[in-house]
């Protein structure tokens, strides 16, 4: 090996040789051209080449991509496989990305979904958003619950709320709106009204009975979810 990283919050050693990273990947091309063999930073007693620090990696995420990289093949598992789609997306790896995607489609879950779904639309990948969006639809009620479901930006949000095939009873869908819109306040330091503009438009509010309409009026009152 001729190249050394610097990886995560635990500063883990990652070795590999400069020919095959710029070989194959253009980014690390770029980053180790910038860098010749054997220059040497006058203000530092470490050689340019190395080591490259990246402190916002997992190393096991930064080691996948060095595996796919060598090999044309990756190991990937559900605690890992978003980032490592984060980095295919960021490397410029097409290919990797296609085995990123196929493996989340091949293990999504109902935890898992609405993370995916949010990485799918940020990346630009539409043919798992649309396999996400066709999960949730069959299993609405249990992935509202999640805590996925809470962190789901608004137009992700409402992109799945548009969906006239979701399974859950529409009370529900609101209910599961107003606690993502007070998670969604928390965070952003914004009122309840301003977050979940776009959202609330795409609940069905007139296939609720009037006793229904009773329950939403005494929360909206609190909150004022819904304008009036």
């Amino acid at each position: 090996s001729d190249v050394m990283f610097v990886v995560g919050q635990e500063q883990q050693k990652v070795f590999a040789h400069r020919c095959v990273l710029a070989c194959r990947c253009q980014a690390f091309r770029g980053m180790l051209s910038q860098a010749p063999v054997g220059s040497q930073d006058s203000s530092s007693s470490v050689p340019a080449q190395g080591p490259f620090i990246l402190g916002n990696v997992q190393p096991e995420v930064f080691l996948a991509v060095i595996e796919f990289l060598y090999t044309n093949s990756v190991t990937l598992n559900s605690h890992i496989a978003l980032e490592v789609l984060t980095s295919s997306v960021e490397y410029g790896l097409q290919d990797l990305c296609k085995l990123c995607v196929k493996f989340i489609k091949d293990t999504l879950s109902v935890e898992q979904v609405c993370e995916a779904l949010q990485a799918a639309v940020t990346y630009g990948q539409v043919d798992l958003q649309q396999h996400c969006l066709a999960f949730i639809e069959g299993c609405t009620a249990a992935v509202v619950r999640t805590q996925g479901f809470r962190e789901l930006s608004d137009v992700v949000l409402a992109r799945v709320l548009r969906s006239d095939r979701l399974a859950v009873d529409e009370l529900d869908l609101v209910q599961a709106v107003r606690e993502w819109a007070h998670v969604s306040s928390a965070v952003l330091e914004r009122p309840v009204p301003e977050v979940a503009a776009l959202p609330v438009r795409e609940l069905r509010l007139p296939l609720l009975a009037p006793s229904e309409l009773v329950t939403l009026e005494s929360y909206n009152q609190q909150d004022l979810l819904i304008p009036v």
